[in-house]
């Protein structure tokens, strides 16, 4: 058998290194064959199912697979998440995240099995969305100085709902009582929807619930909008303050977007993250987002990477300075 000359290895070896990469291509170029789940660690109903639906949908019809949403509430996210994590990394597995993410990184520090940031891929961000103060009708106050009054002379006795411990919705009323001096009780509960019932039931009487979950409600009379959680009003709502008008400095607001098991292939991240781009300028899908009350964040999955770690980094700050405690 004759043998390759010496000089031929250099070439042997460079093309035995490219066949992964190749190989990898391949597959992203016919990635999915198969449907694909998107896990959503909140209950059904809350602005991070309605999105993950949305795009869900919008991907289905562009890629044509099936993609299947699977919601796994609980622990603040946390059994979602890990669900995505122990996941393998080919694609076929998706987490549709928020705010309660980038918080729970400080919040839960030393209860949790992973790293968000090196356990989960960055794909695509969605949507911002302001958080707003919506109370049930029986609840006499009808702006924010007549909510502070009403809860400075009745201290303790105000419930105040958020789908769970570390939320955007949880740490939006909690800044809001360090900054007015307030007294409520949080109550938390394993998703907006279980907790926009009992809003609506008058068993609790006030919530800071993102916009999306909240809005239709707001139009229908059967919720009391107060004011939005962002410095500047929306677009959705443009005649309801902010709570910065009344309040000065206060502002909170929830991202989301789309992630993968941390080791999925760039070539597939960047597939999803092209056709979710597309979805978010798209005027039919662009118009059901802005219905929800939110704005969309299209960039790339490095532009993602940054806003997650500029939100862990703004929510610590937080955490630290009303001293918040996991529950």
């Amino acid at each position: 058998m004759r043998l390759p000359h010496r000089r031929q290895f250099p070439h042997l070896a460079a093309g035995v290194g490219a066949l992964p990469v190749v190989s990898r291509v391949a597959m992203a170029q016919t990635y999915p064959t198969r449907p694909v789940r998107v896990i959503v660690p909140f209950a059904p109903a809350g602005t991070t199912d309605i999105l993950a639906r949305l795009i869900g949908q919008w991907l289905s019809e562009r890629l044509g697979q099936s993609f299947i949403i699977e919601n796994r509430p609980g622990a603040s996210t946390m059994i979602g998440t890990e669900a995505v994590v122990r996941s393998p990394a080919d694609g076929y597995t998706l987490m549709v995240f928020g705010t309660a993410s980038a918080i729970n990184a400080t919040l839960y520090k030393n209860k949790i099995s992973y790293d968000f940031v090196r356990d989960i891929a960055p794909v695509a961000s969605i949507l911002r969305v302001p958080n707003v103060v919506v109370v049930h009708p029986s609840l006499p106050a009808r702006t924010i100085p007549e909510l502070i009054a009403h809860a400075k002379a009745n201290p303790g006795r105000i419930n105040v709902e958020s789908p769970g411990a570390g939320t955007s919705s949880h740490l939006a009323g909690e800044l809001f009582k360090v900054m007015t001096g307030i007294d409520m009780v949080h109550v938390q509960y394993r998703g907006n929807a279980p907790a926009l019932t009992d809003l609506l039931a008058g068993q609790v009487q006030l919530g800071f619930d993102t916009l999306p979950a909240s809005i239709e409600y707001i139009r229908a009379g059967k919720l009391r909008a107060l004011a939005v959680s962002t410095l500047a009003r929306s677009q959705a709502l443009p005649d309801l303050p902010s709570v910065s008008e009344f309040v000065p400095g206060y502002e909170s607001s929830g991202f989301f977007g789309v992630g993968a098991p941390g080791k999925t292939s760039s070539e597939i991240v960047d597939k999803l993250n092209k056709e979710i781009n597309a979805g978010l300028a798209d005027p039919k899908l662009k118009a059901q987002l802005a219905d929800l009350g939110g704005t969309v964040l299209p960039g790339s999955p490095a532009d993602f990477r940054t806003l997650i770690a500029e939100e862990i980094k703004k929510w610590a700050k937080v955490i630290r300075a009303a001293n918040i405690k996991a529950e």
